[in-house]
């Protein structure tokens, strides 16, 4: 139905998210194939920095594409009350207070210094102003590297509904 809509000129492109690679290849495999995904949105910050799939993305030319980026609101429907805020974190004030910048702003570098495409969602005119200021900086190889070690793999966004479904994306390693 996507490619239709493609062919029709209705989209530029086709993209899906939560995807996981397995589901990928299962579309990259597909007969007939006319358009490949051209993106994957999935839930990437320094605590999930999706390095596998990112690298397997990175290998089909699909872009990774973060949304909460900066953890997750802490609305109790959506995330459980103890996970860990991301923007508290000490590694992350630490760098920041070396490069002058906020945590928020060495989080979104850190995501764009890897190639993934960044969605920082605020209703904060100075918080927007701060996440275009991401542009202005670069974090050092060292940086990169101790914010690497933060990764937990841990999500914020679970969707526990969808569990039991049989193509529940979070169940394969990425």
């Amino acid at each position: 139905a996507l490619e239709k809509c493609k062919d029709a000129g209705l989209t530029k492109s086709i993209g899906v998210s939560n995807f996981n690679r397995k589901q990928l290849e299962m579309i990259l495999n597909k007969p007939g194939l006319k358009y490949k995904p051209t993106c994957n949105q999935v839930e990437c910050h320094v605590y999930l920095n999706q390095s596998k799939l990112l690298e397997y993305c990175k290998s089909k030319d699909i872009v990774l594409v973060a949304y909460s980026a900066l953890g997750s609101h802490r609305d109790p429907n959506w995330v459980e009350q103890n996970s860990p805020q991301l923007l508290d974190d000490p590694v992350l004030h630490a760098i920041a207070k070396k490069r002058n910048r906020t945590p928020g702003q060495v989080a979104l570098r850190y995501l764009l210094q890897r190639g993934v495409v960044v969605l920082a969602k605020s209703f904060s005119e100075k918080r927007i102003k701060e996440n275009m200021q991401i542009f202005e900086f670069e974090l050092t190889a060292d940086d990169m590297k101790e914010i690497d070690g933060l990764n937990k793999n841990f999500r914020y966004s679970k969707f526990l509904y969808a569990v039991n479904h049989p193509n529940y994306p979070f169940s394969e390693e990425y």
